[in-house]
């Protein structure tokens, strides 16, 4: 690895495994980095660093194999506690110091991140704009005159211009996802309650999350796997698995909003990078499907306009009555509105959103994930400081609903302008679709071979994924409806199923299809070389999720095994002999969705 370029967590990762590099080496580059780039509004604080290169070189003692992020440099936003560090919320009032590590930052320590510093944030983390500080403005690396986008503009900002490899961040109205655009890096808001938030100074309790920037989709998913769990330390902490990336889908069905209802606030450059994008998507073979946009616009309003300004206003009342001068004046101008709301208010929009939420869960029902832009625009700091509420509020057009609709999110490059603005999209899909996210949009920035960050660093090979099942999983082969894209697939995917393969049979096989509801195919094994090669699917599910989902298996079909192209046998779906009886065989469309596609005139 170069001395100067900025890596990737995976690089990093294996360079200290090969001994190439150690980690204190890693370690003291970080912080010459830091004070090369001499932009002391990107940290509020730094680590001493004699301590973080004792803890780096502690590490020869433990097994390397087993530490994810093993020597890793890592920046925490200044609202997430980390021992030995002030916590501020960008707000020196409010300053203490917090005893022990916030679940996230234990975490990662654990998997063998070394933590260098807090950063910059719009105080309170209320703004999508990174200019609401004390501490002063970070300077975007990207573009010197744009705003660094907040509120985790430090984080963004770190590792944008290659002084971490990885930064953590918070999203409630888009804060992980609007500085990823604006940096060209990617912001990975999982699902709520995936990472604790133990130990995160609230922006909006019920709708927070940590957040996660990095250079690649496969770093930031290494840590959210490393920090994801239930914690009993927070009551809004979840138990849900969180998967593994797995293969492109070869059917993969988009959201996009209908035409005409995107809003660029002008901005053709923006618009016309939108389009490129679905392009692209359409080239690696999804399929886009309008669906009705403007009920999410209405969530997204109701989250300033709404009762959960009141959230942010409890974080700060206290301050508010005894040093109101502490805040800055467009924060406090904000949460201040959250006194005057009253309970009939909040149930009030409480109702509309639960059937907000029962729209969005329809929208979602006909695709796998839509697709929109992070932002619509991208604003200079001297236009946001002239106009502060309104050019903010306009970069949450995308951003404000997500947390409140219980969505997961990734944010990608998409493009990097002509006038040097950088582009970017987000992909969204119902909480619990973390993995999937993820599977799609590692394969779509890697499509772009966009430079990452501020560096001009090159995107490295999407590493291979591991096409097999876990010591405690079982493989299933799909070779109808519970094809990805096909009426059954959520079955498998509420099971914490994940893709492994699409391949094919040996030529042993006939298709039929069955006279059921809805439509299915039944697979029969005929002498060897007597059929036809039909396309399936391989799937992998714990032992516990296999013994679920086959107990709920219908007749006439079963599982047994089934011989592959390749030689291998894997379990798989098969008929009874006896409900081919008057079925019509299909082997000749060679699969499933061959056969539904001309079915239906597709």
């Amino acid at each position: 690895m170069g001395s100067d370029a900025p890596e990737t967590v995976a690089a990093i990762v294996a360079a200290h495994r090969a001994a190439t590099m150690t980690p204190a080496q890693t370690v003291a580059r970080c912080y010459q980095r830091i004070r090369a780039h001499n932009d002391p509004a990107v940290f509020i604080s730094l680590r001493d660093e004699n301590d973080a290169l004792a803890e780096a070189e502690a590490l020869a003692a433990k097994d390397a194999n087993a530490l994810p992020l093993l020597g890793v440099p890592v920046a925490v936003k200044d609202n997430i506690d980390v021992k030995g560090m002030a916590t501020t919320a960008a707000c020196p009032a409010f300053s203490y110091d917090p005893a022990q590590d916030s679940t996230a930052a234990a975490k990662l320590r654990a998997a063998g991140a070394i933590i260098i510093g807090k950063t910059n944030l719009d105080q309170f983390a209320t703004g999508l704009v990174g200019v609401r500080s004390p501490y002063g403005i970070p300077v975007n690396p990207v573009r010197s005159d744009l705003v660094p986008g907040g509120s985790s503009s430090g984080s963004a900002v770190a590792v944008s211009a290659g002084l971490v490899p990885l930064a953590l961040g918070t999203d409630t109205a888009g804060s992980g996802r609007v500085p990823a655009m604006l940096n060209n890096i990617v912001g990975l808001k999982p699902s709520l309650g995936l990472i604790s938030n133990a130990g995160l100074v609230p922006a909006c309790r019920t709708l927070d999350c940590i957040s996660v920037f990095s250079f690649t989709v496969d770093d930031a998913m290494t840590a959210l796997t490393a920090m994801a769990g239930p914690d009993g330390a927070d009551p809004y902490s979840r138990d849900r698995p969180l998967g593994a990336v797995s293969a492109f889908p070869e059917k993969l069905r988009l959201g996009v909003p209908r035409n005409g209802q995107l809003i660029f606030f002008g901005d053709r450059a923006s618009e016309n990078a939108y389009g490129e994008a679905l392009e692209r998507w359409t080239q690696l073979g999804a399929t886009l499907i309008e669906f009705d946009l403007e009920p999410f616009y209405e969530t997204a309003r109701l989250l300033y306009e709404g009762p959960w300004v009141a959230e942010r206003y409890l974080v700060i009342r206290d301050l508010l009555a005894s040093s109101p001068d502490s805040i800055h004046p467009v924060t406090r101008e904000i949460t201040a509105a959250g006194a005057r709301l009253t309970a009939a208010d909040t149930f009030a929009s409480l109702y509309r959103l639960q059937a907000l939420r029962r729209v969005a869960e329809r929208s979602f029902a006909n695709f796998d994930a839509m697709v929109l832009p992070t932002a619509p625009t991208a604003y200079s700091t001297a236009q946001v400081l002239a106009n502060p509420i309104e050019l903010n509020s306009r970069l949450g057009t995308y951003t404000n609903f997500v947390n409140l609709l219980d969505l997961c999110g990734l944010a990608l490059p998409a493009a990097m302008r002509a006038d040097g603005i950088p582009f970017g999209i987000t992909l969204l899909a119902p909480a619990g679709r973390d993995a999937q996210l993820a599977s799609i949009g590692r394969v779509f920035h890697a499509d772009t071979k966009l430079k990452m960050g501020a560096k001009g660093l090159t995107q490295p090979p999407l590493a291979s994924l591991p096409a097999a099942a876990g010591a405690d999983e079982i493989t299933v082969a799909v070779v109808g409806a519970h094809l990805s894209g096909m009426a059954l697939n959520g079955e498998l995917q509420a099971l914490g199923a994940r893709l492994l393969e699409a391949t094919t049979t040996a030529p042993d096989y006939k298709l039929y299809a069955l006279d059921t509801t809805p439509p299915k195919p039944g697979m029969l094994r005929v002498d060897a070389g007597a059929g036809s090669a039909i396309k399936l699917e391989l799937w992998t599910l714990s032992a516990a999720a296999f013994g679920k989902f086959v107990a709920a298996i219908p007749p006439p079909l079963g599982i047994g095994t089934i011989r592959l192209a390749d030689g291998r046998g894997v379990k798989g779906f098969v008929v009874e002999p006896a409900a081919i009886n008057g079925a019509r065989d299909i082997s000749v469309y060679g699969g499933w969705r061959a056969f539904m596609a001309e079915k239906v005139g597709v």
